[in-house]
């Protein structure tokens, strides 16, 4: 069976902006069967942004669950976090989700797993997929190194995803809250 592979999601926040951008390729083996997936959505009155790798389905199952939890508490990321977490871990069918969550508000980013991690980032810089190493040690030595804005540091970090990880395109679907 053909596994999917895709996806470069990075997470950048500084100056009190929070930006998250992501590309658009998915492969099935050793093509490219889609360019333009889109992989980034905003949630809760656009005060979240939430990104997925992993299996499609599954991350916007999860996206979709993250949304009511984030509904449920009145748009507390930390809280909806940690309740999607523990029902993650212990429902039998969202055990079986194969996705990595990274979800961002104007204070928090957080990386979410099924084995019931949420991850803080000790700098303001998160990536997850593929090609998320590439873009994530770009964007840390370009938040380190330059006043470049969140928007800029993600841009650049993309690119060089996509120029290295065979699984990431210059497609690029960026959102900021």
């Amino acid at each position: 069976m053909m596994e999917f592979k895709s996806t470069t999601i990075i997470a950048v926040r500084r100056n009190g902006e929070t930006v998250i951008g992501g590309d658009g390729q998915v492969t099935l083996g050793s093509s490219v069967v889609k360019r333009s997936a889109r992989k980034i959505r905003k949630l809760y009155q656009n005060s979240v942004v939430v990104g997925f790798a992993g299996s499609a389905a599954d991350g916007l199952a999860l996206m979709e669950r993250l949304e009511s939890k984030l509904e449920e508490f009145r748009g507390n990321l930390l809280r909806a976090s940690v309740e999607l977490a523990k029902d993650w871990r212990t429902d039998r069918y969202l055990r079986r989700l194969e996705a990595l969550l990274l979800a961002a508000d104007k204070e928090r980013m957080l990386l979410l797993s099924g084995t019931g991690d949420i991850i803080e980032p000790d700098e303001p810089v998160l990536a997850i997929g593929s090609g998320g190493d590439y873009a994530r040690s770009a964007a840390l030595a370009l938040y380190r190194n330059t006043d470049l804005s969140a928007r800029e540091i993600v841009e650049k970090s993309l690119e060089i995803a996509s120029e290295i990880c065979i699984y990431t395109n210059n497609n690029f679907i960026i959102e900021t809250i």
